[in-house]
């Protein structure tokens, strides 16, 4: 396993949730106000995401997830496999040292990217590797039936994903999909995303509007002003949530 080179060098992105009655309007679209802080463009990007797992959630329990994308404006089909480690109060060094004694160290750092997801409260560390296979074409979000997603995440899967991981992508399901809708604009000079992810509640047999807002950083330092700067609007502006996003959970749990 890890130990023998340097941890991977993460980069940082605030998330910060957002009251939905507060920032959609009434058919569940960004409103105007939104739009005129952010200072966005008037198009929007439709993205189709499906998580894939056992009906165990063996990779969920691991703290692995996989899930497959496709974007209305990209032709290929976005896969990511990610894995999670938690953060304990402020000390970065130590889940990036756990995650090098599990291998993910610093000579992996083409292949994985490291990402603080700093949240209202939480802070997580997340290893991410991403991959593109040929999907149908621009402008349409359809993603592949469920046969044709376990050969696709089974066979790309990265070796660190061990014959476990590999025997749990060939048994997937399909969690969701969920078609998200993506607007980016800037804020301060840097892009700024929001997302809408509408997670249907089982129990409720109706969506939950999810609005996440990120933006990223290079450094701790840069990302802790930029988070303290864009806490402030946002809770001056009365859209704050306070609270952390639960979307991959929440998935998991209702689909």
């Amino acid at each position: 396993m890890g130990g023998e080179s340097p941890n991977l060098t993460p980069g940082f992105e605030i998330k910060f949730l957002l009251k939905s009655e507060e920032v959609l309007n009434t058919n569940h679209e960004f409103n105007d106000a939104l739009r005129s802080v952010f200072t966005t463009p008037p198009t929007v990007t439709k993205i189709n995401v499906m998580f894939m797992d056992t009906d165990s959630k063996t990779l969920s329990h691991a703290h692995w997830s996989v899930r497959i994308r496709k974007k209305e404006d990209i032709p290929n089909f976005e896969l990511t496999y990610k894995k999670r480690y938690a953060i304990q109060g402020v000390d970065i060094d130590a889940a990036l040292t756990e995650a090098n004694h599990d291998g993910f160290d610093a000579s992996l750092a083409n292949k994985y990217e490291a990402q603080v997801e700093w949240g209202y409260k939480k802070r997580t560390l997340s290893i991410s590797h991403e991959k593109e296979v040929p999907g149908s074409r621009s402008g349409d979000t359809t993603l592949p039936d469920v046969e044709s997603a376990r050969s696709m995440i089974a066979g790309e899967a990265p070796d660190e994903l061990g014959n476990w991981g590999n025997d749990a992508l060939r048994e997937a399901r399909v969690y969701g999909p969920i078609l998200t809708t993506r607007l980016v604009g800037k804020w301060k000079g840097i892009k700024l995303t929001v997302e809408v992810w509408p997670i249907v509640i089982a129990a409720e047999d109706k969506p939950m509007y999810i609005v996440e807002a990120s933006v990223k950083a290079d450094t701790k330092d840069q990302a802790g002003d930029r988070r303290r700067a864009l806490k402030e609007l946002l809770s001056g502006r009365g859209w704050l949530c306070p609270g952390d996003s639960l979307k991959a959970q929440l998935i998991m749990d209702n689909y």
